[in-house]
Order: structure tokens, then C-alpha cells, then sequence
């Protein structure tokens, strides 16, 4: 019996998607309404996504606009913009909250792209702990005598396989948007 790596296989991708989701939240001088993915507000006393009550778009490439469904939340929106880890400095006019992206400094650009290196590590360990996983229960199923030596080692080299695979996608991941930042 060989080990079945379609379950590590997915954790794996889900891996790579959430390290996706979590660079895309990097600000990089260009306007990205995913900035703002996680930032919430007071509204009718529970917290609430300014990007579920509100138009958030691209201007143009500095410029995200938010057009607030309900004009009566603008100031709370405003407020918790100033409160996130944005880092800009919203401009309201009283119908429309505007956040102009300045250009990054040579010095914050290699810090982001520090960041997202770091960022990177994290993913190929999560990466490599699924990879543990796997071996542990083909370790597991041999001693147990559901799995041959031989099935062992070919079932663990599939497993590396997969994880030499998304280690590189991981590494292509990092690479592109480090190079995004640098070519700003």
C-alpha cells in the first residue's frame, strides 16, 4: 500500500494560496484595495470589514478611493484606517476617504523585501511540517505492518517530490514579488 499524498497535496496548496493572500496585503507604492482587506470598524456595535460597507476602488495606480455605503460611518472608517498597520494617512472630503500611496524610499523597499523573504521561510517551513507529517504516518503504517519497507521509501519519496515542488513555487512566489518592489 502506497500513502495516498492527495491530502498533503492540498495542505500544501492551501500553504501557498494563504502566503499569496498574506504578500498581496504588502504595500508596495502601487494602490491595492488589499490593504484594507483586514481592517474593520464599529458599526452598530460589532466590528465590521470597511471593505463590506463601502466602495473601495483604484483610482489610478497611487490612488485608492472608499465610498462608504452609509454616509454616517465616513468618520469610523476613517478613524480605523488611521488605527490599522496601513500606514497611510487618509484624506476625506466628506463623501469620499482617499489613501494616496507615496512612493517607497530605496531603504523601504529592501525592508519589504526582507519582509516578504521572511514570509517566504515561514511558508517553505509550513511546507516542510506537512512533508514531517506525511513521513511520520509512513513511519506509522510500516511499523504498524500496513506498509512495506520498500513502499516506505518509494511513498517518502513522493512525498519529498511534492514538497520539492512547492518549495520552488514558493521561491517563485517570493521572487516575483520582490521584484515588483524593486522595479518600482
Amino acid at each position: 500500500m502506497k500513502l495516498d499524498t492527495k491530502d498533503f497535496e492540498v495542505k500544501m496548496q492551501k500553504t501557498i494560496a494563504n502566503y499569496q493572500e498574506n504578500l498581496s496585503t504588502i504595500r508596495a507604492g502601487q494602490a491595492n484595495t488589499a490593504v484594507l482587506a483586514k481592517v474593520s470598524f464599529e458599526y452598530w456595535g460589532a466590528p465590521t470589514l470597511i471593505t463590506s460597507m463601502a466602495d473601495v476602488r483604484v483610482a489610478d495606480s497611487k490612488t485608492v478611493t472608499i465610498t462608504p455605503y452609509d454616509a454616517s460611518t465616513l468618520k469610523a472608517m476613517e478613524k480605523a484606517i488611521l488605527a490599522s498597520d496601513v500606514g497611510i494617512t487618509p484624506t476625506n472630503d466628506g463623501k469620499v476617504i482617499r489613501l494616496v500611496f507615496p512612493q517607497p524610499t530605496e531603504e523601504r523597499r529592501k525592508e519589504l523585501v526582507k519582509q516578504i523573504q521572511k514570509m517566504g521561510e515561514d511558508a517553505k517551513v509550513a511546507v516542510r511540517n506537512i512533508r514531517r507529517d506525511a513521513n511520520d504516518l509512513c513511519k506509522k503504517l510500516k511499523k504498524d505492518g500496513e506498509m512495506t519497507e520498500d513502499e516506505q521509501k518509494t511513498s517518502e519519496k513522493s512525498v519529498q517530490d511534492l514538497t520539492d515542488k512547492y518549495i520552488k513555487e514558493v521561491d517563485a512566489v517570493t521572487a516575483k514579488k520582490e521584484k515588483e518592489i524593486m522595479q518600482i
